[in-house]
């Protein structure tokens, strides 16, 4: 867990649970409220070790998601100097709209929500995001690299796209095994 983050930890949600395919809703005040969710989503993540987490992870469905590719975190840096130096870790987005994308680059993605599946995703080298932070100000940052990746994976899950719609129809076949289990354990938990 990452030092000075207090609050609760919540359940990931995992493929099969309804509330991954849902729309987020935007965040319409920046408040407690909302500030308390950050922290807990930090807390879960850092406890799931994860890269990043949205909002419909943890069972909710405000546009919030949360991404830490410290350059300790990034096992692609092995200069370890982040992918985006420039911006701080972590990373906090309400709101967030991806305004351009640029170039392309395809790599390993795993996420949360599907637990030990790994696979290589295409997704857009550079992206620039407009957001509103914790402390409600707007802002906008160009991201490469790892960090790119992580933003267009959480803003997918916001908009109910998760990773198995970036598999090819082999690569679904070839983890239909897992998949089904992931289901079948999301149904149990409720």
């Amino acid at each position: 867990m990452k030092k000075g983050v207090i609050g609760l930890q919540y359940r990931i949600e995992t493929y099969g649970a309804s509330v991954l395919r849902e729309k987020a809703k935007p965040v319409e005040r920046v408040d407690d409220d909302v500030r308390r969710l950050v922290s807990d989503m930090l807390e879960t993540m850092y406890a799931g070790n994860g890269l990043g987490l949205a909002a419909e992870q943890v069972g909710r469905t405000e546009a919030i998601c949360v991404i830490d590719d410290s350059p300790s975190r990034d096992p692609e840096d092995p200069d370890k100097t982040g992918s985006d130096p420039q911006v701080d870790m972590p990373l906090v987005m309400i709101n967030p709209v991806i305004e351009e994308m640029a170039g392309e680059h395809t790599a390993e993605e795993g996420c949360l929500s599907f637990p030990d599946i790994f696979v290589p995703v295409p997704r857009a080298w550079e992206v620039i995001v407009r957001y509103r932070t914790p402390d409600d100000m707007e802002q906008t940052i160009r991201a490469h690299g790892l960090l790119s990746r992580a933003i267009q994976h959480e803003v997918d899950h916001l908009n109910g796209v998760l990773l198995v719609d970036q598999m090819s129809q082999i690569q679904k076949i070839a983890i239909a095994g897992k998949l089904k289990r992931l289901k079948k354990a999301s149904r149990e938990r409720g």
